[in-house]
């Protein structure tokens, strides 16, 4: 257990001091690192939208995203654990958006229902 948050603060202090160059950490791309559960629908130089998915019981890979929107199609109840090993939960409402600054964390379905969400990340200007 020891070693999992010396990894996570690891990530979390790499993970944020990447953020303020590019967008998003390429090894904590949550395209990448989730696959199964989100996956890019559209890029351009301003904006990267992934739809996500995420069933009852489900768990997510540490991941970074730079700022962002989370628009939600099906709700649910989650569990978000930051890189420094804080908790918060919270429940999704269909229909509901909501702004994140850049954040480095991974989450967990904790509620009966698939939950469903489009996340608009924001670029930098170049």
């Amino acid at each position: 257990m020891k070693n999992f948050k010396l990894l996570l603060l690891a990530a979390s202090v790499s993970g944020l001091t990447a953020l303020a160059a590019s967008d998003v950490v390429p090894s904590l791309d949550p395209a990448v690192v989730n696959a199964k559960t989100a996956h890019v629908t559209f890029e351009n130089d301003r904006v990267r939208v992934l739809d996500a998915v995420l069933p009852p019981g489900g768990k997510e890979q540490l991941h970074s995203h730079p700022p962002y929107l989370i628009y939600v199609i099906a709700g649910g109840k989650t569990r978000s654990h930051g890189a420094d090993g804080t908790t918060s939960e919270s429940e999704f409402v269909a229909g509901q958006t909501i702004f994140r600054e850049p954040l480095t964390h991974w989450a967990e379905n904790i509620g009966t229902t698939t939950i469903h969400v489009l996340l608009v990340e924001l670029k930098q200007p170049r």
